[in-house]
């Protein structure tokens, strides 16, 4: 999939901390209907497909650990699939954000796959990466600092 070159470049802004959380508390909801969906599909797997009985399912390393992994892919998936299309997840949108590279193209699956990482590493620093914004001149947190990409503000559309 190719990158995109995005429109209004001239009049987004760097996106401030407070919109940030907005949009990642929307986020938060989405991934986890996400993972509630995740987490039916793979019990019934291990259910109806495996054979497994009622008590059992859940038991065993392997169970755990796939749908440790599932849920981790579902919401890299998740992220991916809207910051490459769009520039947007549906919580950003909410909130007008976009995340671009700093040329203003829409981001790249690595891109994606950075991002959502270093925003783990994030979270589990009490939130460190996202306070960063707060000290930084451009507003970069630390997802954008290390996928080069850059969290801005869209303009309301005129209507």
């Amino acid at each position: 999939m190719s990158q995109r070159r995005f429109t209004q470049l001239d009049s987004v802004w760097p996106a401030p901390l407070p919109r940030r959380l907005g949009a990642l508390i929307y986020d938060g909801f989405l991934v986890a209907a996400i993972w509630i969906a995740v987490a039916v599909a793979h019990v019934a797997f291990f259910r109806f497909v495996v054979g497994q009985g009622a008590e059992e399912i859940g038991t065993s390393g392997v169970e755990v650990w796939t749908l440790r992994l599932l849920l981790v892919c579902s919401a890299i998936g998740f992220f991916a699939f809207s910051w490459t299309r769009g520039g947007m997840t549906l919580g950003m949108q909410s909130w007008r954000l976009r995340v671009e590279t700093v040329d203003g193209y829409s981001i790249t699956v690595w891109q994606s796959v950075v991002r959502c990482l270093v925003a783990w590493v994030s979270f589990t620093a009490l939130g460190l990466g996202y306070w960063w914004v707060l000290f930084d001149r451009e507003r970069r947190s630390w997802p954008d600092l290390v996928s080069g990409t850059r969290t801005v503000v869209v303009p309301k559309e005129s209507s």
